[in-house]
């Protein structure tokens, strides 16, 4: 019955996840020293950014993002004006609850930071992307019973996925095994990343095992 959206979903997480192998492995053979560990925000950024501009590219083309009623130019520039603004707003979201459990608020603000931009990356973005800047969508999706569409489904999971990996990924970081990994925020970016690609391979899977007894409320 979902066949044909699975089959997109699973042809979108492909390339979404290749954009990350390829941001990872081009600056390795152009930038002297670069590395995971020791450049790892520039890694970071690397990620963040082919992740962005891949699935914005990606939904759009498959025109999973929600159509406009409206079409003239204003508009178009406002709803773009909203996305960025949420962008952001969920960078210092993200920011301020990884403060909240923890993180250093002074002292390595810029890594603490790039982590919120990691985490938006991987989270709001794709909100956006499938939902558009419509928050009241935004928690229709998240609550019980909420998903609407195999995509509100596979949303709930890439982003449980990526959420509980940068938790999981902070538990090393108080341990006295003194391993590059351990700096902050190295674990939970990694962590973050790992769990965003088990929900890239996780959504699909899970749908397709489970498409028979899918049933969503019209919209």
């Amino acid at each position: 019955m979902w066949d044909h959206e699975i089959r997109a979903m699973a042809s979108t997480h492909a390339i979404i996840a290749a954009s990350v192998f390829m941001a990872t492995v081009i600056p390795a053979a152009l930038v002297p020293g670069f590395s995971v560990y020791g450049t790892h925000l520039l890694w970071l950024y690397s990620v963040s950014g082919a992740v962005t501009a891949v699935s914005v590219a990606v939904f759009w083309l498959l025109g999973i993002t929600p159509p406009t009623k409206k079409h003239t130019v204003g508009f178009k520039l406002s709803r773009l004006f909203r996305s960025c603004l949420y962008f952001f707003l969920s960078c210092l979201f993200f920011h301020t609850v990884v403060v909240l459990y923890g993180a250093p608020l002074i002292e390595s603000a810029l890594e603490t930071f790039s982590l919120a931009v990691l985490l938006t990356s991987l989270t709001t973005l794709r909100c956006l992307c499938v939902l558009g800047p419509n928050v009241q969508a935004w928690i229709r999706v998240f609550s019980r019973h909420g998903a609407m569409s195999v995509w509100d489904t596979c949303l709930q999971i890439t982003v449980a996925c990526t959420v509980v990996g940068a938790w999981v990924g902070a538990f090393p970081i108080p341990l006295d095994w003194d391993r590059p990994w351990q700096v902050w925020p190295v674990s939970c970016s990694l962590g973050a990343m790992i769990g965003f690609l088990t929900g890239l391979v996780a959504a699909p899977a899970w749908i397709h095992y489970h498409r028979k007894h899918l049933t969503y409320k019209c919209k």
